[in-house]
């Protein structure tokens, strides 16, 4: 029988209540319990259930609900007569920070600050017993929005001290999307201020507490242990490669079609919502679906962007089209259905994005948008090194949008590529100038902003255009052997009996030691090299015709380019 989806509903109790989709995931409370970590800190992708499993261990937990064990009746955790007993009898303090999104670090603090107000304000009535003495009730009145860090480091453990007095049992502290503040600073530009107020707080509430019953932390990434952790020695971290909740976050295959079938939904559409959806990879487990996508599919009947259309993915894009050239040679590897091979460091050290291109594919895997194929090495004393792919056709539509996006501005791109394949050398050299100089300011790092980089820049930024602008009618090749030598790009025409033609593109830096004495020789030294290296041997082997093969030399000196065709 069909229920109602509820698309973004993250109150465990108003799923239940009004009898809304829900898949049971009721067994984490059990196995989070049973472990007895002190602090957890679990990190899965956005949209991954962790704010409903927070809200879930609040119901379950919290003695503000301890007239709710009706929520779980016949849920997976109430056949255990021994953790019926549990539910409802702790004080909890559950909150979240992911909507601490702001560009500036005192608009960060202060909403922090206004937060633990809110917290403090939910307990005033417990401050009229007379178990407080007068000091409690002056730190108290201190929680402001404006209070010093000194006030706001040490709030949390103040209110799990008096919450312990007052019920005579510890807390258990819930704490989601833990590291939003932290992306919002490294992106802004307030990374250290952020670090110290954090690592303050989080001292204070998780490891100098004596009147911590338990803590989860949730999250995206893995903030490094130096940045906010250096002081929590009794920290539990369960990422994305761990065996620890495997199936707790996100739908498993079973659990994908059993809905499918409830909602009445055609058996033949399984096969392409896990062509869409399935792909994540949690520690032993496979074939793990999105469930945002998952349930925005249940209820909207078709298949969409649903889980990359929630967020701007401004720092993946920023990352990518700044990165190094090996990043976006990998990148290229990615997008056209490929593997790379890259050591994954999952502690993310955010204000070392820019410098270790690793990091890039950590976060990357943490955010899920590339999953592991095989775990290639693994020892105590090396960092592991994963075989990694997008996750699925999703993600895969994703980055094609985004590196659309990153070329729409430019209409000469289009003009430039139509030209080409036209094989209209003029109106190339026309367009050509222009589309070099916007793809080498769009895709420079500003770090190493040198005449000998920007050819680089340039040939990568154009790779990755060429790959999405024309994905539908060619495999675009590049850096790949062929005849006797290597070509920089072959479009190949993805049917055999199409009239499109073929395009090779050598790529070439004017190079005046070796008697190029202009841009005319560097382009004509291009042509010379296709044809002596036979780079049109594999086309012609598929029976594509000499004839309709155009080759270009594409001639480099600075941020000028000349284009000959051959």
């Amino acid at each position: 029988m069909s229920k109602t989806i509820a698309i973004g509903a993250q109150d465990f109790a108003s799923l239940r209540e009004n009898d809304c989709f829900y898949i049971d995931k009721t067994s984490f409370i059990k196995e989070w319990w049973d472990s007895g970590d002190c602090v957890t800190l679990i990190t899965r992708p956005r949209r991954f259930g962790k704010t409903l499993n927070m809200s879930m261990l609040d119901y379950f937990f919290s003695n503000k609900h301890s007239d709710r064990g009706d929520l779980f009746e016949g849920l997976d955790i109430w056949r255990d007569d021994e953790y019926r007993t549990l539910q409802g009898s702790y004080p909890v303090i559950f909150l979240s920070f992911a909507g601490v999104k702001f560009t500036s670090f005192e608009e960060t603090r202060k909403m922090l600050n206004t937060m633990m107000l809110s917290l403090y304000n939910q307990h005033r009535e417990m401050f009229k017993s007379d178990i407080f003495s007068d000091g409690d009730r002056e730190i108290f009145n201190r929680v402001s929005i404006d209070m010093a860090d000194a006030d706001s480091s040490n709030s949390l453990n103040h209110l799990c001290e008096w919450l312990y007095r007052y019920y005579g049992k510890k807390c258990i502290v819930l704490l989601d999307e833990y590291d939003t503040p932290m992306q919002e600073a490294y992106i802004n530009g307030f990374w250290d201020e952020m670090t110290a107020y954090i690592r303050a707080l989080f001292n204070n509430t998780f490891k100098t507490n004596p009147y911590l019953e338990r803590a989860v932390l949730t999250g995206i990434t893995r903030v490094s242990k130096e940045s906010i952790f250096s002081d929590l020695n009794n920290l539990a971290v369960v990422t994305t490669t761990s065996h620890e909740y495997e199936t707790a976050f996100g739908f498993t295959e079973e659990e994908v079609f059993k809905a499918m079938d409830e909602q009445g939904i055609d058996p033949a559409e399984k096969e392409k919502v896990k062509f869409w959806y399935d792909g994540f990879t949690f520690g032993r487990v496979s074939d793990i679906y999105n469930p945002w996508s998952v349930t925005m599919y249940l209820d909207k009947g078709k298949y969409d962007t649903y889980w990359a259309n929630t967020s701007s993915n401004g720092l993946v894009g920023k990352l990518i089209r700044e990165g190094a050239a090996d990043v976006k040679v990998e990148f290229e590897t990615l997008l056209s259905g490929g593997c790379i091979e890259t050591e994954i460091d999952e502690q993310i050290v955010f204000n070392q994005l820019d410098e270790d291109e690793n990091a890039i594919w950590s976060l990357l895997l943490a955010a899920g948008y590339v999953r592991v194929v095989e775990l290639l090495q693994d020892s105590p004393e090396d960092i592991p090194v994963y075989r990694l792919k997008l996750t699925n056709f999703e993600v895969k539509q994703m980055f094609e949008k985004m590196v659309r996006r990153w070329f729409s501005k430019n209409r000469g791109f289009t003009k430039f590529v139509s030209a080409m394949l036209r094989g209209d050398e003029r109106e190339m050299n026309l367009y050509m100038n222009d589309v070099a100089l916007a793809t080498f300011s769009y895709f420079d790092t500003g770090k190493d902003p040198s005449r000998q980089k920007a050819p680089e820049r340039f040939y990568h930024g154009f790779v990755l255009g060429l790959m999405v602008d024309r994905h539908k009618d060619y495999l675009l090749k590049s850096n790949r052997e062929s005849g006797y030598g290597r070509y920089d790009v072959v479009m190949e025409p993805k049917s055999a009996d199409s009239l499109s033609p073929a395009v090779i593109i050598e790529f070439k830096v004017q190079d005046t030691e070796y008697g190029e004495k202009s841009l005319e020789d560097t382009a004509m030294n291009a042509l010379k090299q296709i044809e002596e290296k036979k780079y049109e041997t594999d086309l012609l082997q598929k029976g594509i015709s000499e004839e309709n093969i155009l080759k270009y030399g594409f001639a480099f000196q600075g941020q000028k380019c000349l284009i000959r065709k051959g």
